[in-house]
This record gives C-alpha cells, sequence and structure tokens, in this order.
C-alpha cells in the first residue's frame, strides 16, 4: 500500500511521534492506522502528545561560547520535576540543544524547532525533542533562547545553582585575556544575583520612567507627611526616589557586591580597563532564570487520585 504524506500527517497528529517514525510505522503495517499506533506504542514513540498538556516549569538553562568567545547562546529547555532536570540523559539533550542553537538563524523557537536535528539530519528538532520526551517520560518545552555574536570584542557565560541561572555577557574590547575574562564573569555573576533590568539608565525607556515616576508622585501625594510642602519640592523628592530606583535596575549604577568600598559595577569595569590597559565597555547581557513566569505544578496526590477514580 502506497503511504502518502496525508498518512503521516494525521498519524503525527495523533500520536505526537515524529514524522519519520510515523511513516516507517505506517510501512511496516502496510497502512493500517491502528496497528500503527500499536507499532510507535510498542517502540514508546507515542507518548508525547499525551504528555504535552503537563505543567513544565522545571529544567534547566545552558549556555555555550565558541569562536574564540565572539559566539554564544544561551537556552532554557522546561521538564515538569526538578528529577528530571539532574538526570544525565535530560542535560545532554540540552547542551547539544544550545551547540545546535549557537550555529542556527532561527530568529525564534517555532523556527528553531522546524530545522533538521544537526546529529540526525533524518529528523527535524520538533521530531528529536517529541523522541525525547518519550525516552524521558516528561513533558519538556524548549522555551526561550538568545545568540550574541561580537563584532568588536568578547563574550563570557556564567550558570549559576546547576542551571537555575544563565547568563551571558557581551563586551566591547580589544583584550580578550584572562584577567579580562575573569572581570566580565565577575559582572555575569553580579546580573545572576542582583537580577538588573538595563546595562545603563541611558537604555531605559522612557515610558518606564514615566510610569514609575506616576506611582511615586501618587505615593507622596497620600502621604499626610507631605501634606504643606510646595510642588517644586516634592517634584526634587520624586526624581531623588526615581533615580535611586533606577540605579537599583541599572547594571552599572549598581554596587558592585564584591567591591569592599561599595564602588559601582561602572567604577570596577573602568579600575580593570586601566589595570589591563585596555578599554573594556559593556554593551548587553542575557539572563535567564529557570521556570520565572511560568506556573508551578502544584502536587496534590490526593486530588489526582480521585481525578482518576472519578474519571
Amino acid at each position: 500500500m502506497a503511504i502518502t504524506a496525508s498518512m503521516v500527517k494525521d498519524l503525527r497528529e495523533q500520536t505526537g511521534a515524529g514524522m519519520m517514525d510515523c511513516k516507517k510505522a505506517l510501512t511496516e503495517t502496510d497502512g493500517d492506522f491502528d496497528k500503527a499506533i500499536e507499532f510507535l506504542r510498542e517502540k514508546g514513540l507515542a507518548t508525547a502528545q499525551k504528555k504535552a498538556g503537563r505543567i513544565a516549569a522545571e529544567g534547566i538553562v545552558a549556555t555555550t561560547i565558541k569562536d574564540d568567545d565572539k559566539t554564544a547562546a544561551i537556552v532554557e529547555v522546561n521538564a515538569e520535576t526538578d528529577f528530571v532536570a539532574k538526570n544525565e540523559v535530560f542535560q545532554t539533550y540540552v547542551k547539544e540543544v544550545v551547540e545546535q542553537i549557537s550555529n542556527s538563524d532561527a530568529a525564534d523557537v517555532e523556527a528553531f524547532k522546524a530545522e533538521a536535528w544537526a546529529l540526525d539530519t533524518s529528523m527535524t528538532v520538533a521530531d528529536k525533542h517529541a523522541a525525547m520526551i518519550a525516552k524521558i517520560g516528561e513533558n519538556m518545552n524548549i522555551r526561550r533562547f538568545e545568540k550574541i555574536v561580537s563584532t568588536d570584542g568578547i563574550v563570557v557565560s556564567y550558570i549559576h545553582a546547576g542551571g537555575k541561572i544563565g547568563v551571558l555577557v557581551e563586551a566591547a574590547t580589544d583584550n580578550n585575556s584572562d584577567a579580562v575574562k575573569e572581570a566580565l564573569k565577575n559582572v555575569a555573576m553580579q546580573i545572576a544575583a542582583l537580577n538588573p533590568k538595563y546595562v545603563s539608565t541611558s537604555e531605559v525607556p522612557d515610558d518606564y520612567k514615566a510610569h514609575e515616576k506616576e506611582i511615586l508622585m501618587a505615593q507622596a501625594k497620600n502621604d499626610p507627611k507631605n501634606a504643606n510642602k510646595p510642588e517644586n519640592i516634592i517634584e526634587k523628592m520624586i526624581e531623588g526616589r526615581l533615580n535611586k530606583e533606577l540605579k537599583e535596575v541599572c547594571l552599572l549604577e549598581q554596587e558592585y557586591v564584591k567591591a569592599e568600598n561599595k564602588e559601582t559595577v561602572a567604577k570596577y569595569i573602568e579600575a580593570v580597563s586601566k589595570e589591563v590597559g585596555s578599554a573594556i565597555t559593556l554593551k548587553k547581557f542575557v539572563r535567564f532564570e529557570t521556570g520565572e513566569g511560568l506556573e508551578k505544578k502544584n502536587e496534590d496526590f490526593a486530588a489526582e487520585v480521585a481525578a482518576q477514580m472519578n474519571a
């Protein structure tokens, strides 16, 4: 019996198995749809779709650096449990994913998943991902990634707590010595710890400043201590509070955590630049924290058992 693309597509949609696996299953069973499903189930490849509805908020962040520290990639891959996140098979898969991202021009996750899997071009990244879900036995998700290609400097990476937080830092410099890399690694640790939003105040959007100023103004006007203060005095108070807030969210204005004299990150980088005899300019950073913004799974085994009994 001739196996058509439509048959392969239908089987894939019903089972969640990879395209090539579906084609092989239909070929082996002479196009018998039910037998093809059983074939895939026996091979452990027809389970991904059933697992796709489960919450995947655990996982790890991984990074890779190549091309003389000029190309870097970072990815967050989620799983359902921390147990799987610590599994060597899962971690190896995530490393393979981030390596492929470093060589990819994909603009987003969907485009990336449509690419051929570099280690086996007979399947796509999506096919490989479905096979890994079946192998590991949990829903997984390639949630997000970013790639940095530096044209005038280097990129360093930092992984905290075994992949709970990952950071990339790009700097413009003509010096790629160990001293410069160590300084940038220290900055990456700062980013992991204090979670800034911007490199400097010049990056902060005007609408963000305006919004924060409105909130601070409302707080000031609702404070009875300010009832008799002139508008210009309140305005100066607001400006002071806003500037203080911006120092907390802007990397260069933050107090450098490893400094003994309360110097800023900007002053620290300036000191390192003088020490190595080369200018260092922080250009960009990326910080991924596993599961941030995702709904965590609520383990209620009693409710789960009750739901199964009522099904």
